[in-house]
């Protein structure tokens, strides 16, 4: 037998009434200030979007190789002996994915330079189903960005390129892309950082976002509520290959300045003519400085715009043509563009004062390896090196610039000499800003200093020179 639970007419209109009143105070109590920001749904931005987003697909015929690169002691030389006698297989058609987004009624779409890059066809297909064949227009592997082109027959709509300096940490964003093959995916997520440098090259200033991005992802846009892109979705950090919530986009900023140039075919950098390194709270000290913000001056390139202009090794540079540079990664990038021949004006540090001057910019060539950050660097608990003098056949064998010198000949494993990188062969160009010549100037010099301190190091190395902080444990 079933148990029922009733009430009286009395108790069952004194509930409602009790209940009315808590739902119609509920409706006036205003919901949290960090809940009216949460969009209640992507419907109408991705309705308005996703026809300009496109599906990339590329093929590459990559020649196979004439002679077999496997010796006669290889487990596979067997096998490939066996099937293709001396040679490997011929050329082989690859296939690859990818995404991009119209810029333009015209036909211009804009994705990553490693969708395209080296691909023999390109084909875009439309969220219709069309599909055109495409042209690769401009494109520039240092920031991984290429601009390609359809001849559509038909209207197409382009998305409007942001302001992604405007975009804040905590901003909703969304992604739409090709992953693994699927078609038009979406996802959504926030703005989870900005300027992010992952490695991928001296321009790096990436956009983080938890917006899932996978393989297929890439060239895809990145967009904020307002419809508009303010990133290029671009890599991802993964383990396994898929997404962990770590995605990174290129600034649509940073497009937006390539753009006129990748519509020429060529993109032209400013060449400033040096190498930075980033600058530890150990180079602060041992250069007398107030903090580590700005760019340190490890190497002037002979003939090039800054040794024109009087920069020297050892300066900071803390503006840039207005621009403050807080960090060595902020440089490359402002000054990549700058207008070539333009006349700018450089802050720097020099032995703890400010200076001025002014470097006229020239054209940076594709062989440069001009403002590339130097390897930073790291405190241990020793020195730990052995130290020669360098001998002509030392210094051919090498390739060192002189010589003459001393070269660190070898560095203890786990000694402060190894933990800031110091490596057998590196010619020591300086210690505490003094010149040394012999083994014996490095050792007088070492010598003047005790437990706790720290030993400020210039090195030459594969041509190059860079600073190194060591400190003194014994």
């Amino acid at each position: 037998m079933k148990s029922i639970t009733t009430f009286s007419s009395k108790t069952g209109a004194a509930a409602l009434a009790t209940l009315f009143v808590f739902v119609f105070f509920a409706s006036l109590t205003p919901s949290p200030a960090w809940s009216r920001g949460l969009p209640k749904s992507f419907s109408d931005l991705v309705e308005k979007a996703s026809p300009s987003v496109v599906n990339i697909s590329v093929m590459k015929v990559v020649k196979g190789k004439q002679l077999m690169p496997f010796g006669p002691d290889d487990p596979f030389h067997d096998f490939f002996e066996k099937y293709f006698g001396e040679k490997m297989p011929g050329n082989r058609r690859l296939g690859g994915l990818g995404t991009g987004f119209i810029i333009d009624k015209d036909g211009y779409i804009l994705t990553n330079n490693h969708v395209v890059d080296d691909a023999d066809e390109i084909k875009v297909k439309l969220t219709n189903d069309k599909e055109y064949d495409a042209k690769i227009v401009g494109k520039d592997p240092k920031t991984d960005l290429a601009l390609i082109k359809i001849e559509p027959d038909e209207a197409i709509v382009p998305l409007p390129l942001g302001d992604s300096e405007a975009l804040k940490v905590g901003d909703w964003v969304m992604a739409i892309g090709n992953p693994y093959g699927l078609g038009n995916t979406v996802t959504a997520g926030i703005c989870s950082a900005k300027y992010r440098r992952i490695g991928a090259g001296a321009y790096d200033n990436f956009i983080q976002t938890d917006a899932s991005i996978n393989p297929g992802n890439s060239g895809g846009p990145l967009l904020n509520m307002d419809g508009e892109v303010v990133g290029i979705n671009t890599a991802i950090f993964s383990r396994s290959g898929g997404s962990v919530g770590i995605g990174f986009a290129i600034p649509s900023n940073m497009a937006k300045d390539l753009l006129p140039q990748l519509k020429d075919g060529k993109v032209i950098r400013g060449w400033l003519g040096v190498l930075v390194q980033g600058i530890t709270p150990e180079l602060k000290d041992a250069l007398d400085l107030e903090d580590t913000k700005g760019a340190l001056v490890s190497s002037v390139t002979p003939g090039g715009p800054a040794e024109k202009a009087g920069m020297e090794r050892g300066d900071v540079v803390v503006t840039f043509d207005g621009t403050p540079i807080k960090e060595m990664g902020d440089l490359p990038y402002v000054v990549a563009s700058t207008p070539v021949g333009k006349n700018v004006e450089v802050e720097i540090i020099r032995k703890g004062k400010k200076k001025t001057i002014e470097v006229k910019i020239a054209q940076l060539q594709e062989d440069e390896k001009s403002l590339m950050a130097s390897q930073e660097d790291a405190q241990g608990p020793d020195i730990g090196l052995a130290l020669q003098e360098v001998t002509p056949e030392i210094a051919s064998s090498l390739g060192l610039s002189k010589s003459t010198g001393v070269v660190i000949s070898r560095v203890t494993p786990y000694s402060a000499a190894a933990e800031a990188d110091l490596r057998s062969g590196d010619l020591i160009v300086e210690l505490d800003g003094k010149e040394v010549e012999t083994v014996s100037d490095a050792n007088k010099i070492l010598s003047k200093f005790k437990k706790g301190d720290t030993v400020l190091f210039l090195i030459e190395r594969q041509g190059s020179t860079h600073f190194a902080t060591v400190k003194v444990w014994e």
